[in-house]
């Protein structure tokens, strides 16, 4: 099933969710930064990411646990992906450009970048 772009009061739901593993909406709204959203809300957006199927639950008292159906890893591949077509022209070259210019890279970190990739040059020899 093809991932789906998430909002962000959905994404940080799930990163939630990926970190806890499983979790009961109190749980989640624990480890939200003050001013914590209300229950109902919360509650709302993780229904909403049960519908996209990112979400499922199971039974636990007359409440739910939810846990995620789609990995952390699997999302990243797919906003990566998104990044890169929409932004970079799926040009890695533009990407690193990008990064070293934008973020002001000092050589030592450039150093770092290019060790990276003759490590990764040996190893598909």
């Amino acid at each position: 099933m093809p991932v789906k772009e998430l909002t962000k009061a959905e994404e940080t739901i799930m990163q939630l969710l990926w970190q806890l593993k499983e979790a009961m909406v109190k749980d989640i709204i624990e480890l939200m930064p003050e001013p914590k959203p209300a229950y109902n809300t919360v509650s709302t957006v993780v229904r909403v990411l049960e519908g996209k199927k990112f979400v499922d639950h199971k039974p636990y008292g007359n409440s739910h646990v939810y846990f995620p159906l789609i990995s952390g890893e699997e999302y990243k591949k797919f906003t990566f992906d998104k990044l890169m077509s929409g932004y970079f022209s799926n040009s890695y070259k533009s990407l690193v450009s990008f990064i070293a210019n934008e973020k002001k890279l000092d050589v030592k970190q450039l150093d770092e970048l290019t060790q990276l990739i003759e490590d990764l040059k040996r190893k598909k020899k």
